[in-house]
């Protein structure tokens, strides 16, 4: 369904409950799937959960994970390891064409039985699980964390641990911080030191264990790019949120600074603030290296407040749901963006002026609508296929409605 959004006006003091990480999450469902005294509070609502946590429950033979990215490759790890199982793992075209070569090498590396049924490299994937007795594995790093999480959740599941050897640049290392905090708060033994990772073998945690997952960050970042394009004083308060968070991209709260915007910790909950005017000479640069899901908000943030905008470090942004940066181009250009884009980097020069009705393409990719939603506050704009937001924040067009956004369904 396509919806289009009149010029809003945003209404202040609003407070808005967002779901729970999909990252924390799809781990935890994971880790709950081999350790069962693990119990979780507050989930992700997200298609990707949902579709993850169906997955670990299903006894069917062919397991069709559609978009979902992550589900992909975690359970390509988790199934290798389900003794006298063996399943289809499938998604949708896209998937299809996602990469999960480097993957599937470390774990065949690892003992692992997995073939390819269709192209050499990519889903669907016919995997027959068994115990996989050898510990020592490389891993390129430079290309997704999800490929060294996924190891790391099973590490402590073989016989032997795991003892993983990453090659290259890390790619988003604050995701493997994340699933090395939930192994420990099991009681599992992780060491990550230089390029190496140790993951000690354990059977079962010594007691049961409990997790409250905390919201998303990347979902918090759209409010984030509202308030940075609304006038000074505009504030809006999230919830539910840690200071000290597992999540990367919570480096939200710093890079916003550079828009005008602050945010106060309260408790669980965060108050972010319009406090300054953008002055237009600025000129954002950042490495995003550790947090690529942000640079489609940020980027349209930049070309909204018509500052120069200079992001490096999207290299994996060519392989999610979409090719994003060329997605991103694409419709900026529509909108009057003057910005060019190489394998791993984006450049967005100032612009005066902002095309009004402009349809956006979602291109199947959840972020690509909700990154360009709040220049409903600046112009008309409508959206192709909105509901694609699902896949990681159900509810966000309505709740961009209860802030003040005149949205309605073509």
């Amino acid at each position: 369904m396509d919806i289009s959004i009149q010029k809003s006006k945003l209404l202040n003091h609003q407070h808005i409950q967002i779901t729970g990480s999909k990252s924390e999450s799809n781990r935890l469902l994971l880790l709950q799937a081999l350790y069962p005294n693990v119990s979780l509070q507050n989930l992700s609502n997200s298609d990707d959960t949902q579709l993850m946590g169906k997955a670990l429950t299903s006894t069917s033979d062919i397991i069709d994970i559609h978009h979902a990215g992550t589900a992909m490759r975690f359970l390509t790890a988790y199934f290798a390891i389900q003794e006298n199982r063996e399943v289809v793992l499938t998604g949708s075209s896209r998937m299809r064409e996602r990469p999960i070569k480097i993957l599937v090498d470390a774990l065949r590396e690892l003992g692992a039985d997995i073939a390819y049924m269709e192209n050499e490299g990519f889903p669907p994937l016919r995997i027959k699980g068994k115990t996989l007795t050898k510990s020592k594995v490389s891993l390129t790093a430079n290309v997704s964390s999800q490929y060294i999480s996924a190891l790391l959740l099973i590490g402590s599941s073989l016989p032997q641990g795991l003892d993983l050897s990453l090659t290259g640049k890390v790619t988003s290392v604050p995701y493997i911080h994340m699933t090395l905090s939930l192994l420990k708060q099991l009681g599992v033994q992780a060491y990550f030191k230089e390029n190496r990772i140790q993951i000690k073998p354990k059977s079962m945690p010594v007691t049961s264990c409990s997790f409250e997952v905390e919201s998303d960050w990347s979902s918090a970042s759209y409010f984030y790019s509202i308030i940075a394009l609304s006038k000074v004083g505009t504030e809006i308060t999230l919830s539910t949120y840690k200071k000290e968070s597992l999540q990367g991209d919570s480096k939200l709260a710093s890079i916003y600074q550079g828009f005008g915007v602050e945010t106060e910790f309260k408790g669980t909950t965060i108050k972010i603030k319009k406090t300054l005017a953008q002055d237009t000479r600025s000129n954002i640069r950042l490495d995003l290296s550790d947090a690529p899901d942000i640079a489609q908000t940020i980027a349209v943030t930049a070309f909204g407040l018509g500052v120069a905008c200079q992001l490096n470090g999207l290299h994996t942004l060519k392989i999610k749901e979409t090719d994003r940066l060329e997605a991103l181009q694409t419709e900026l250009q529509k909108l009057g963006a003057n910005i060019a884009i190489t394998e791993e980097s984006l450049k967005l020069e100032p612009s005066v002026t902002i095309n009004s009705n402009v349809s956006i393409a979602t291109y199947s990719d959840h972020r690509m609508a909700m990154a360009f939603a709040p220049l409903g506050l600046l112009v008309p704009i409508s959206f192709q296929n909105a509901y694609v937001v699902t896949k990681s924040y159900p509810n966000f067009w309505e709740d961009l409605r209860s802030i003040g956004f005149h949205i309605t369904s073509v």
